[in-house]
């Protein structure tokens, strides 16, 4: 299969750069047309691989893509779940290279979706065509390629539910996590779920003069901001209340064995430009990453931005905040605690709107099932050594959906790098990690069906 892979390689990296090429940006309306265009892409992609079926399903958003190849009954099924969905690419100017325009520089794929997650799904659509040419497959694979998972999957839950005998299968594969490095192999043991929300606080009913009206009316944008740093105390610890009250504290034999994970901090700064780390007093960086829920602004403006200056006191004030949580916290009750929370604090003089975007569940892997041990097997087996478990930091909303409708266990298999400036500008998505991504898959089909 290695020899297959080698044979083929310009021609697998050449069609993932034309699936870059299409803006799937799906938390733009105006990319709709992009969306179905990348759909219909991914349905040629299966069928040219060797799925025997690959069918469009049209959802209340953007299509779902079906696809399987159905080798014997009796052979245990994968189903491989993805998204052809990416981030927007904003600031463009940050960007070195179009986002829509893939280039190879050092090794590496510069693309909006390189990594995330466009790079790493048509890993399995090439490892699919490398086991189906090489007659070396050793389950059955089904595939869900969805276009809504930047803005929360909220057609997948229906479609799911109403597909389980199309998506029976016996551990859903996913690749849409990272790995601590080429040379530290790893797998996320789970990921962290999600609550995202919007404030817009409004004072007066137009933008004024801040000299005229400054001191004597309330700032929304300075309201707005106190209302954020309330959020948080003198060590970074959340003081909103009821936060933390279904938090599971993690033991100190798992706080021990994270430790064990590589890290170099003196790297992990240079590599964001930072002088300092920053985070709830206590706590490591891979543990304020993987096991300490969290709050974040993911944007914020109000007033004046443009060139120059203008001395005005802005009529709003608008903030987008996500929350990333830990098993055992619910994304409805902590958006619900949330909203109340910025809906009560609000001082006399501006009123607050606060509304919810959307949100996920967290997610815990046990590494003592078939599908996490043919896993590490499998990056064993062509990384030569064996693979660390991990906390993810990020968040994949279906995973408990996926468990609760389908009766089976996930197992995340990223071969993504935290360095891939996921959402950032100048994503990107090194050309070995995707080969050896395309080389792994096949050992797990192998060992899973051994197992």
């Amino acid at each position: 299969m290695k020899q297959y892979i080698d044979q083929n390689k310009d021609r697998f990296l050449n069609e993932l750069l034309d699936l870059l090429r299409i803006p799937s940006i799906s938390a733009n309306s105006e990319h709709k047309g992009d969306l179905i265009r990348c759909a219909e892409a991914v349905k040629k992609s299966l069928l040219e691989a060797g799925a025997d079926l690959a069918e469009i399903h049209e959802t209340e958003g953007h299509p779902i893509v079906y696809g399987e190849k159905m080798i014997d009954p009796s052979f245990p099924t994968v189903l491989v779940y993805g998204h052809y969905d990416v981030q927007p690419a904003d600031p463009l100017e940050l960007w070195h290279s179009g986002p829509f325009e893939p280039v190879i520089k050092d090794g590496k794929i510069y693309a909006r979706g390189a990594c995330d997650d466009k790079g790493q799904f048509y890993m399995h659509v090439k490892a699919l065509e490398v086991m189906v040419r090489n007659n070396a497959l050793k389950t059955n694979i089904k595939f869900c390629i969805e276009g809504e998972e930047e803005i929360g999957s909220p057609n997948l839950g229906k479609f799911v539910a109403t597909h389980h005998d199309l998506l029976k299968s016996d551990v859903v594969l996913i690749s849409d996590t990272a790995m601590i490095s080429m040379d530290t192999p790893s797998i996320d043991t789970g990921v962290r779920g999600l609550s995202y929300i919007e404030v817009e606080v409004t004072g007066p009913n137009r933008d004024l003069h801040s000299g005229v009206y400054g001191g004597a009316v309330a700032n929304p944008a300075t309201i707005l901001a106190k209302m954020i740093a309330s959020c948080h105390d003198e060590n970074n610890h959340i003081t909103i209340p009821g936060f933390y009250d279904d938090v599971i504290e993690s033991s100190d034999a798992e706080r021990a064995l994270m430790a064990k994970a590589p890290y170099d901090e003196a790297e992990y700064k240079l590599d964001l430009g930072i002088d300092a780390v920053y985070g709830e007093k206590g706590y490591s960086t891979n543990e304020r990453t993987g096991i300490r829920p969290t709050i974040e602004v993911n944007g914020i403006w109000g007033g004046y931005t443009g060139e120059g200056a203008k001395t005005v006191l802005p009529s709003k004030a608008t903030a987008k905040i996500s929350a990333r949580l830990v098993p055992n916290q619910s994304s409805e009750k902590i958006t619900a605690i949330l909203l109340d929370y910025f809906r009560k604090i609000a001082p006399a003089g501006v009123t607050v709107k606060a509304t919810e975007h959307h949100g996920g569940e967290p997610y815990l892997t046990p590494i003592d099932s078939k599908g996490y041990q043919a896993a590490a097997k499998a990056i064993e087996h062509t990384f030569g050594k064996a693979p660390v478990p991990v906390r993810g930091g990020g968040s994949i909303p279906i995973c408990s959906l996926f468990e609760k409708e389908l009766g089976v266990k996930i197992v995340f298999m990223g071969f993504g790098l935290d360095s891939d400036n996921l959402h950032s500008p100048n994503e990107k998505y090194d050309l070995f990690n995707f080969y050896k991504g395309i080389e792994t898959i096949p050992y797990f089909h192998q060992y899973f069906a051994e197992m």
